[in-house]
């Protein structure tokens, strides 16, 4: 059965893979970006994939931007929030304002998102809600401790709401890459690349493709006893 999914940061990496994948596996999807124009609009063209404009971290524009998404495509079943960005530093050369934009776009956006499609969801009584982690929210990283502690707060965050929502029949699970072949690893260094990859026992980078197909496992109507867990795709990095 396709229902209607929005994904956060869905035009580009993995965000992309996500969108792609849900439309293939029946899905009506909306694309939700906040700066490239002319990307998003490749992206509609080469996918046939609705986007929508906003920033995530504002409350009020997710509110809007959800309500147009439902007026457009129909209720909105299912929530992906893949909305990422970085600012590193170490804590003494980490401004606030870098603290500040990191926890709200990669944190705050889940709860503007949730808080947006989950009366919804309660009223129909199904729901799928899955949040973007990271290996580094789980690990830990040197000079991420905004992105680590964003990141680490959305693991929390999942297991709270999931129990909020299971006996509306709304699931709330996290996936936890491990370092994926995007353009933000990309512009990490080449000789701290090859470091990272020597870690990896899998010996190589993921695909972004290897996270989508774990988040259409987790929308799917027969996931539903699933729920508050979090899926680690790291090839073997960080196990416990």
């Amino acid at each position: 059965m396709g229902r209607v999914a929005v994904v956060t940061g869905g035009t580009r990496g993995i965000g992309r893979a996500i969108s792609v994948a849900l439309k293939e596996a029946g899905h009506t999807v909306a694309a939700v970006y906040h700066g490239n124009d002319a990307a998003a609009a490749a992206f509609t063209a080469e996918t046939g994939i609705a986007t929508y404009k906003w920033d995530v971290a504002d409350y009020e524009a997710c509110q809007a931007g959800m309500a147009t998404v439902a007026a457009d495509l129909g209720p909105v079943d299912i929530v992906v929030n893949n909305a990422g960005i970085t600012r590193d530093g170490t804590l003494m050369k980490m401004s606030h304002d870098d603290w500040d934009r990191v926890i709200a776009t990669n944190l705050g956006s889940c709860f503007n998102m949730a808080k947006a499609a989950f009366p919804g969801m309660v009223e129909r009584k199904f729901g799928r809600i899955v949040n973007i982690g990271s290996i580094n929210g789980q690990a830990g990283q040197y000079g991420q401790v905004n992105y680590a502690a964003a990141k680490s707060g959305i693991h929390g965050f999942t297991k709270a709401l999931a129990q909020e929502g299971a006996r509306h029949g709304i699931t709330v699970n996290a996936i936890a890459p491990g370092y994926i072949d995007t353009d933000m690893v990309a512009a990490v260094p080449p000789p701290v690349l090859e470091k990272i990859i020597a870690k990896i026992p899998a010996g190589r980078l993921g695909k972004a493709e290897e996270i989508a197909r774990g988040v259409v496992f987790l929308v799917a109507e027969d996931a539903g006893f699933v729920t508050g867990a979090t899926m680690s795709i790291n090839g073997g990095q960080h196990m416990y």
